[in-house]
């Protein structure tokens, strides 16, 4: 098997070469016209996210963090109320949770998806809890017709942090798909790079239906002010800049291609893998689409790592998302009393994410495979 050059995480260099010309010509429009914060090019990127999404409002800021700290701020919650988090997920989650001096619940995950349910949402819930934030991890959404049931039911507020599964859907109580993203009082969302819809730098948004909510949330990015000077709340800087809304609005025209792309490796990954004992392939979940964000192998027997060092000889990039639950992370020491969820320990000892991009050849798939299975010495 020849060794090609080394295999990335993904393949930025070669979306944008493939994009080049609409792209370009995007950032030109922003550059020849001086205009680098807020005006027309914004806003014509967020009215197109919320026709795709098929939400109403789609507000914009600087970053997906920023999104989920000010959907939190916008509800108004107090020092001391808790949210519920799940303890498998990247820190900004509960991170955001924290620096409002809210208190972060952190709770186990279900083994398939590596999401919440309504059933562990439900047990976590106290007369100090006023939301939850499911997050849609690695492409794939939490059970959102159970969530929000449960919410209804107990009067919490759902915060959706959909930062790795924009352009999927599940399907509601009504037997109807909508977009994950659109269930709760607001969803979130991250641009960073390499995300399906990623921008050349930093970049979130937040959308919902509730006009008052959407209104309140453009106050908070910007200052707490509707109009210049004149500063209402208090709210933060957090803007995303035209240039970068210009690039997704270009990308945002080829999301759908994005993910069948992405969903095309993982269909080759899963026919490779199914059958190796000591691996588990992705879950999905037949309520939603899994856009594969992340394509997330579970290695049992404690081979994780021998695994990943094989393919690190071989060129091939892997990472593992998260090694470490939120509640050993030193961060969050006196912030919360859990020290031990079953799951969550699992998947951190076990997880292992695997190359998967829109610009990946068959010839880099057959010797990714081959390598994973030369590991367990299955024959090719």
């Amino acid at each position: 098997m020849r060794e090609p050059r080394r295999i990335p995480m993904v393949d930025l260099v070669g979306q944008y070469e493939r994009l080049k010309p609409d792209i370009d010509a995007a950032i030109a429009e922003v550059v020849e016209s001086a205009r680098f914060i807020g005006g027309p090019v914004v806003e014509r990127f967020e009215w197109a996210l919320a026709e795709y999404l098929g939400v109403e409002h789609v507000v914009s800021c600087a970053n997906g963090t920023d999104a989920l700290q000010l959907a939190l701020m916008a509800l108004d919650l107090q020092p001391g109320d808790e949210v519920i988090v799940p303890a498998f997920t990247y820190v900004a989650t509960a991170e955001v949770i924290a620096l409002l001096r809210l208190r972060p619940v952190m709770v186990d995950v279900d083994e398939r998806t590596f999401n919440l349910t309504g059933a562990i949402v439900e047990a976590a819930i106290t007369e100090r809890t006023k939301a939850v934030v499911p997050v849609h991890l690695f492409g794939q959404g939490a059970e959102m017709d159970a969530i929000m049931e449960v919410a209804e039911r107990h009067g919490l507020y759902v915060v959706e942090d959909n930062a790795q599964a924009i352009g999927a859907q599940y399907v509601d109580r009504d037997g109807q798909k909508r977009a994950l993203g659109a269930f709760g009082n607001v969803g979130t969302t991250s641009f960073f790079p390499s995300k399906n819809l990623g921008c050349y730098g930093d970049g979130g948004a937040l959308y919902t239906d509730d006009a008052a909510l959407a209104e309140r949330l453009r106050m908070l990015r910007n200052h707490g002010q509707k109009r210049r000077y004149y500063h209402e709340i208090v709210g933060v800087n957090s803007r995303l800049d035209a240039i970068q809304a210009a690039v997704l609005h270009v990308k945002l025209a080829h999301l759908d291609d994005f993910i069948a792309r992405r969903r095309r490796v993982a269909d080759m990954y899963d026919a490779a893998f199914r059958d190796i004992d000591g691996l588990v392939i992705p879950w999905r979940d037949p309520r939603g689409d899994h856009v594969f964000h992340q394509y997330t192998l579970r290695v049992l027997d404690g081979r994780r790592d021998a695994l990943r060092a094989h393919l690190e000889r071989l060129g091939i990039s892997t990472n593992i998302y998260y090694p470490v639950p939120l509640y050993r992370q030193r961060a969050f020491e006196g912030w919360t009393d859990v020290d031990y969820l079953p799951v969550t320990e699992r998947l951190c000892a076990e997880v292992l994410s695997l190359p998967i991009h829109t610009e990946m050849d068959d010839a880099t798939l057959e010797y990714i495979v081959d390598g994973v299975r030369g590991f367990f010495r299955v024959g090719s």
